[in-house]
């Protein structure tokens, strides 16, 4: 029986979860691909650390050269991280005829498109299926859409660290720096957690979908990034009270002929798919022309997940695949009035602009519908303002939470 030879860039937490995912799965590889699926090389940063993975036949280097080395070599499996040197390792073994896979977010949200044209000049393929979701398989179900329907809007929990912040802010009342704490206790958030809270994480994600749906990235001019170091113990309560939950959204759509990638904090109401979206879960939810809503939710992170969806993309690597999709353009709707919900500390909000009040807990949190949220910024310079996801319809009494 014929191999399927893989090596790997990395072996920290997914690179050891893809190893072990490989070795544990065998059988289950064989019965779908026909052959097994070998890992033959692994590169890493320090060989002493790692010279008890050590094997008989695979190549354990500190030297990328050396994994270019290895002889009838079909994938490469990047799981390390940063732009570099990861681009330029993809780059080299493409050009070698390699197929290559990746979780790097970072590096194919800034390298993505000329990726995908030299591996498409070289007759290979990209997976990335790891890049956005984790274990939620994202990419895969927005190709298969795309080869009928056409996507109008996409909305998106990415990052599982902001996610636990802001479900265990509201649950148990503690501050954000507490909270945060206890997310680096759990094994949530890195010591540093820059990259997640500030929302760094889900734009790049962000990213990769407007790569995978209209075949390039926004220009910057009609991007926005905040993270969720903001959002207080008191925008939680008050929140709460209007029967609302705080979630950090990326959202994809075109509008005028522009792409358009935010992400940032939002709040949503028992309408919103995500609602019900808690702790280190990831969700995305995706409105098409023709099938409506689809809805995922999953594990958006983690050693096994990311594995998962790195394993699967190995898997269709090795398959007959569809044609690419074409990247089509559809006739935008008009958008519909935003809803916003408007924070006060000192002075009672003025609404000079406002179309339709929703709510109003007190003249210093209200709920409005509006199309002129800017005119309403400038005549309140202390308001903080969140974008409300999903319908509105009444005036809640306090909710438990």
């Amino acid at each position: 029986m014929s191999c399927i030879n893989v090596a790997l860039l990395g072996f920290g937490t997914v690179g050891k979860g893809v190893y072990q995912s490989i070795n544990s799965h065998q059988s289950r590889l064989e019965q779908v691909l026909g052959k097994r699926v070998r890992v033959v090389g692994i590169l890493v940063k320090d060989l002493e650390k790692h010279k008890q993975s050590k094997k008989d036949g695979l190549v354990l280097t500190d030297s990328f050269e050396d994994i270019l080395a290895i002889s009838d070599l079909h994938v490469v499996v990047d799981a390390i991280v940063g732009c570099e040197p990861g681009n330029v390792y993809l780059k080299k073994a493409i050009e070698k005829g390699c197929h290559v896979v990746t979780a790097n977010k970072e590096m194919f949200a800034h390298h993505g498109e000329e990726l995908l044209a030299l591996a498409k000049e070289n007759g290979v393929t990209i997976g990335f299926e790891a890049t956005v979701g984790g274990g939620i398989p994202v990419i895969q179900t927005i190709k298969q859409l795309l080869q009928v329907n056409r996507i109008k809007k996409v909305e998106a929990i990415l990052n599982g660290t902001s996610n636990f912040i802001l479900t265990s802010m509201r649950k148990e009342g503690h501050s954000f720096d507490a909270t945060l704490k206890l997310a680096q206790q759990n094994g949530y958030a890195e010591s540093d957690p820059s990259n997640d809270i500030e929302g760094h994480d889900a734009f790049f994600k962000g990213l990769v979908l407007s790569q995978l749906i209209y075949g390039k990235t926004p220009e910057n001019h009609t991007t926005s990034r905040r993270g969720i170091r903001s959002i207080t113990a008191d925008f939680i309560e008050r929140a709460s009270e209007l029967g609302l939950r705080f979630r950090h959204i990326v959202t994809l759509y075109k509008e005028n002929g522009q792409i358009h990638c935010q992400a940032e904090p939002a709040l949503v109401s028992s309408e919103h798919p995500f609602y019900q979206v808690e702790g280190v879960q990831n969700g995305v939810s995706i409105d098409t022309d023709l099938v409506g809503n689809i809805q995922l939710n999953g594990p958006g992170a983690g050693m096994f997940p990311t594995a998962s969806a790195i394993i699967e993309d190995i898997i269709q690597i090795n398959r007959p695949v569809p044609a690419a999709p074409s990247f089509v353009e559809f006739q935008e709707e008009a958008e519909e009035s935003s809803k916003w919900v408007l924070f006060s500390d000192k002075v009672d909000i003025k609404l000079p602009y406002v179309s339709k009040v929703l709510a109003r807990r007190t003249d210093k949190t209200l709920v409005v519908e509006t199309d002129n949220i800017e005119e309403i910024l400038t005549e309140n310079p202390l308001v903080t303002c969140f974008s409300l996801k999903g319908g509105y319809l009444h005036t809640p009494e306090k909710v438990t939470i």
